[in-house]
This record gives structure tokens, C-alpha cells and sequence, in this order.
């Protein structure tokens, strides 16, 4: 034996040995066991997985994505024929309150000017757009429905057909049959032996015409062990600040489920809290329907603040960076198409405007939208930070921007604690669609309550009121709403005008009347506007007049009364029915369209992303 070459061997043994001990003391870095990584390998800790490879696992990311556009087949009508094709529809999800640059300049608020266009239409043009089609198209198709023509008078007339008579038409036909089941029409299978047609048939087993002889099958009980642990990820975006703790307790995650992780994270971040526009992912662990958190991660924008991890022996400790998969990539760029929230919050008009300007939307979709909330919110109101707005709407081939072709189909709006939901519908008898509830009631409201957008609330409902004029004590049967001489006056609901001129103390007097005994009165006026004369049908926020100070008054204001079924009422008080709603074979078919939205968006926009590895 050479003592050199022994000598050598030994030295390239203890190298070895000390560079993997330097390897492993570098990994565990002065920790007792490794942290958990985020593969379901360190989650079995003895089992072996099996020669499959690990078990697909699903990342569920509860976040709405902001904008998308997704491809659905139509139908439409182009003269006498129906063609099916593909388009493109936007869905965007807007939180009102984050920081926008509008794309577009838009209008400052005007009232007159938004319950003249609610009163005009609706939702919008006449034409409609394409129907959203059952299945899927990959080419255009053009379908043309036409009468069938034929000869009656070839066609011999017979009586309908009784048992008895179809049997012997079987029988006369026995010659031809098989005896294997034959198909008639869109009927079900015919058995010939039912009628024992033939003697020379082999005995028939009924169904074996139809058995399905499996061959070089085997059957085999799974190989994987469906009680082992599964992990997945959730992606937290923070509008605003908030503590770690709310933020986990919010997401549902208990103190015992999360409280060590966030005690760690909070350690290593030095702070309890995470900012506006931050993200927290969560990496969650669950084993016989109990769940825990395993890894926190803060992240700002998508550069990496700090995570904490279980480890092997049981406590949390700062971990590297997890590797970023594609469907948490994903979640971190959707939220970082949402500015962060503002200091000072816009009024909700301003807010509508500019959030549906940068997604996308154009000038005519915005008017739609405000007057459609008009009767729902004040559009001068300070938004909150949770606000938010979601809209889905066609668009043209080829566009990835709202055009003037573009239709709203529905809308969800969220104003603290209120959620409503609009869809786009076409009664039979209307001239144009409009947008309803859930529940198939109108968004337009069926009277405002104030005829005077701009006007200033002076004198209220009293049936014992001073009369300003003549000094004495009497009802006032209305409520007073001063504004500068001029102002315009509408109209309070759809109806017919029951009177229109002087009226003694009342002045310029209109007296409209709407459905269901319902009556409105506007006095006082300046004058009354062109072509509202008794007779004439007017609409809600139609301008019918001006503010004046005609007959017994002492300023410029309107006298604004209200009626039911002849009995004078407070306007500011009653309660108002809302629009048109839906009714019988109507309401079931707008149901149904309703369902089929719902299910879309479902399927399309809410539905979980899921990662595989």
C-alpha cells in the first residue's frame, strides 16, 4: 500500500466532509430545523409521495380582477338573417375612492342636465346590441328562418294514430327488421321480439345491442393518500392602513390559526402595521378540515418587505423570499393596477367619472351611469374608502376601449354597506331598454322629491302655518324651494298635465298627473315652459317651467304640492314607489337573463385562479 496515496484519500475525505458541513451550517443558519417550504413535499414530513409527482394544488387569490375582456359568442340580427359570432365585452371593477387620471375632460355636475338625460332613454340608442349567445361560436354563422312550402293538397290527411294502429304497421314491415332494436324517428329503441315477429330469430337479450365489452382494462384503487395536508395562498391587497392582526381576522383567520405568524412578521417588520397599496400573502396549511398558517409574507408593491415561516421544530423565523408562482404573480399585478386611495376623498359624481374614464369607458357610458344612480345616491356625497363600482359592457371587434356602439349590460354599485345590482332589459311594449333590479323594479324613481335641483329647502309641510302674506294662520298643503328667478322647474315623474296657467294666489300654476292617483302641483312660476299645456304627456325631469314670484308670494320659490287619491301629503316624508316593475311572463323572462349574467360572471370573473405546478 503507497502511504501517499493513503494519504491522500484521507485529506479528500475530510474536505469533503467540512465543505458539507459548511453547506448545511450556512443553510440552517444557526437554526435547529429548516423553514417549511411552500410544496406539499415538506408538508408530509416521513411520507413518500408517489412516482406520480406531487398532488395538483389549488391557489385560490381573493381578488377581483380590475379589468378584463372576455370573448363570448352573439347573436344578432342583420335583415332577414340571425349571425352568430364572437365579440369582445369589458368587465371592469373600480374602486372609486383610488387615485385616477381621467382620461377625458367630463363634464362639472349639472342636475338639470343629468334628469334630462335619465329621462331621455334609459340606456341610450334604440338599436340593440348583440345577445349574448348559449354557446360557444369559433366562426361567424349566418342562420336564415324562412316557411317551410309545400303542397298540402299532396299530403294524404289521416287520423292520429292509436296503439292498435301503429302495431299493425310494425307488423307490415316485420320482413325488413332485424332483430337487433332499430331507432324510429326521435323515439326510443323498438324491441321486434315485442311483437314475436319472426320464429327464426335468436333469443334476444334486451340492451345487448347496446353493452360495452371492456378489453385491456384494469381497474385500480388510487395511489395517493387523500387525507395528506394541502396548501395554498392567499393574496391580501390593503386599501388603507391596517393592523396585521385586523387583516388576517378580517380574511377569517383566527388567533390560534395565525397568531404566532403575525407576531413573528410584526418582529421582523418592526412595525404591527402594513400601508395602503401593500399585500400581504398568507401561506395556509389544512389537515383534516383545520387550518393554520404556516408563512407570512409583506410585500410593498411587489418588492419584498420580510416573511416569517414555521420551521421544522415548531416556531416561526425569517425565511427567504417564496418563489413567486404564476398565479400569485398574477393577483400582485391586478393589484397594482389600482392606484392607492386618496387623502381627500371626491364626491361620488367626480369619482364615477374619473375611475370609468381611465378603464376604459367613454363620456356616453359615464352620463348613463350617473343618471342611473342618481335616484339611488347623492352624487355630491363624499365617497368612502370601500366604494366601489363594477360594470360589464360590449364592445366592437377589435376594441379594447368602450366605443359610441357600446352598451352597459349590468352594473353592480357598493356605497358602504349597500350593494344594488342593475341589468340591462327591454320590456315589450318599451321603445328602448332600461335597467332593473334584482328583483325586476325600474332604477328610475317613480317622482323626485325635489322639482328644483338647485333650489334651497325654505318652508316645510304644517297644517298650521302663518301665511307670510296674509298674516294669519292656515295650512301649508306643499313644501318651498327658493332658487333665483328663472331656475328651471321639472317634472317631478312621468304624466299628463291636468292644468297649466293662472291660478289666484297660487300664480302661474301646472298640475300634472301621474299613475296609480298620484298628482303633483308647481306654483308660483315665471313661466311655464313651451308646449306644457293641459293634455300634453310630459316626463320625469322634463323642464316645464321657471321659478317665479307670481300670486301670493314674497320671494322667488316654488310651491311644490303632492296628491294621493286627492289627499295632500308631504312630499319629503311619503313613501315613494319606484319605477315600473316587472310583472308575470316578463318578470320570469328577465329572471332568466338575469341568472344567465349572473352565471357568466361568474364562471368568467369570479371564479378562483388556480396555479399547478
Amino acid at each position: 500500500m503507497s502511504a501517499r496515496w493513503l494519504a491522500g484519500t484521507l485529506l479528500t475525505g475530510l474536505t469533503s466532509t467540512a465543505l458539507m458541513g459548511i453547506a448545511l451550517s450556512a443553510a440552517l443558519d444557526g437554526h435547529r430545523g429548516a423553514a417549511r417550504p411552500a410544496g406539499l413535499a415538506a408538508l408530509v414530513f416521513n411520507k413518500t409521495l408517489t412516482e406520480k409527482g406531487e398532488r395538483v394544488v389549488a391557489t385560490a387569490i381573493p381578488i377581483a380582477r380590475s379589468r378584463q375582456i372576455i370573448e363570448l359568442s352573439t347573436m344578432s340580427k342583420e335583415g332577414d338573417r340571425e349571425v352568430i359570432r364572437t365579440l369582445p365585452f369589458g368587465y371592469v371593477n373600480m374602486l372609486l375612492g383610488a387615485r385616477y387620471q381621467a382620461g377625458a375632460d367630463y363634464p362639472s355636475f349639472d342636475p338639470l342636465k343629468i334628469f334630462a338625460d335619465a329621462a331621455e332613454g334609459g340606456a341610450g340608442v334604440d338599436a340593440e346590441p348583440a345577445q349574448i349567445y348559449g354557446a360557444r361560436v369559433e366562426s361567424e354563422v349566418q342562420l336564415k328562418v324562412q316557411s317551410f312550402d309545400y303542397d298540402e293538397a299532396a299530403y294524404e290527411r289521416i287520423d292520429a294514430l292509436t296503439a292498435a294502429n301503429a302495431e299493425q304497421l310494425v307488423r307490415s314491415v316485420a320482413p325488413g327488421l332485424s332483430y337487433r332494436p332499430v331507432q324510429i324517428a326521435s323515439l326510443a329503441t323498438v324491441d321486434p321480439m315485442r311483437f314475436n315477429l319472426t320464429s327464426d330469430a335468436p333469443d334476444y337479450e334486451p340492451g345487448s345491442a347496446f353493452r360495452v365489452v371492456e378489453e385491456n382494462v384494469s381497474l385500480a384503487t388510487s395511489d395517493t393518500d387523500d387525507t395528506l395536508p394541502r396548501f395554498h395562498e392567499e393574496v391580501i391587497p390593503l386599501r388603507e392602513t391596517t393592523k396585521i392582526a385586523d387583516i388576517l381576522d378580517g380574511s377569517g383567520r383566527s388567533d390560534a390559526e395565525a397568531g404566532a405568524a403575525v407576531e413573528a412578521l410584526v418582529g421582523l417588520l418592526k412595525s404591527d402595521e402594513l400601508k395602503a397599496g401593500d399585500a400581504l400573502r398568507v401561506g395556509i396549511v389544512t389537515s383534516d378540515d383545520r387550518a393554520r398558517v404556516v408563512r407570512l409574507s409583506a410585500y410593498r408593491g411587489s418588492r419584498h418587505l420580510a416573511t416569517a415561516a414555521e420551521t421544522e421544530d415548531g416556531p416561526f423565523a425569517a425565511a427567504a423570499a417564496p418563489e413567486m408562482g404564476e398565479s400569485v404573480a398574477d393577483a400582485f399585478n391586478e393589484n397594482e393596477n389600482e392606484a392607492p386611495l386618496r387623502a381627500d376623498m371626491p364626491s361620488v359624481y367626480d369619482g364615477v367619472y374619473q375611475a370609468a374614464l381611465s378603464y376604459g369607458l367613454n363620456s356616453r357610458l359615464c352620463r348613463q351611469l350617473v343618471s342611473m344612480l342618481a335616484s339611488e345616491v347623492d352624487l355630491q356625497a363624499r365617497l368612502s374608502p370601500t366604494d366601489r363600482l363594477a360594470v360589464f359592457y360590449s364592445l366592437e371587434e377589435g376594441e379594447e376601449d368602450a366605443t359610441d356602439k357600446s352598451e352597459i349590460l349590468f352594473v353592480e354599485v357598493r356605497f358602504g354597506d349597500t350593494t344594488k345590482r342593475f341589468y340591462r332589459f327591454r320590456p315589450n311594449d318599451a321603445d328602448s331598454a332600461d335597467y332593473f333590479d334584482a328583483e325586476g323594479r325600474s332604477a328610475k324613481q317613480f317622482l323626485l322629491r325635489n322639482p328644483v335641483p338647485n333650489g334651497r329647502f325654505t318652508s316645510s309641510f304644517s297644517p298650521n302655518r302663518k301665511h307670510p302674506v296674509l298674516g294669519y294662520v292656515r295650512p301649508h298643503w306643499g313644501v318651498d324651494w327658493a332658487a333665483p328667478r328663472g331656475t328651471p322647474i321639472l317634472a317631478s315623474g312621468n304624466g299628463v298635465v291636468e292644468k297649466a296657467g293662472w291660478s289666484s294666489g297660487y300664480g302661474r300654476q301646472t298640475i300634472i298627473r301621474h299613475a296609480n292617483g298620484y298628482e303633483t302641483s308647481y306654483s308660483h312660476q315665471n313661466a311655464i315652459a313651451k308646449g306644457v299645456k293641459a293634455g300634453a304627456k310630459v316626463r320625469q325631469g322634463q323642464v316645464i317651467g321657471y321659478v317665479g314670484s307670481t300670486g301670493l308670494s314674497t320671494g322667488n320659490h316654488l310651491h311644490y304640492e303632492l296628491s294621493v287619491n286627492d289627499k295632500k301629503v308631504d312630499p319629503m316624508r311619503i313613501k315613494l314607489p319606484s319605477g315600473r316593475a316587472l310583472k308575470g311572463a316578463e318578470l320570469d323572462t328577465f329572471e332568466r337573463e338575469r341568472d344567465r349574467i349572473d352565471n357568466l360572471l361568474r364562471e368568467r370573473v369570479e371564479s378562483p385562479l388556480v396555479a399547478s405546478r
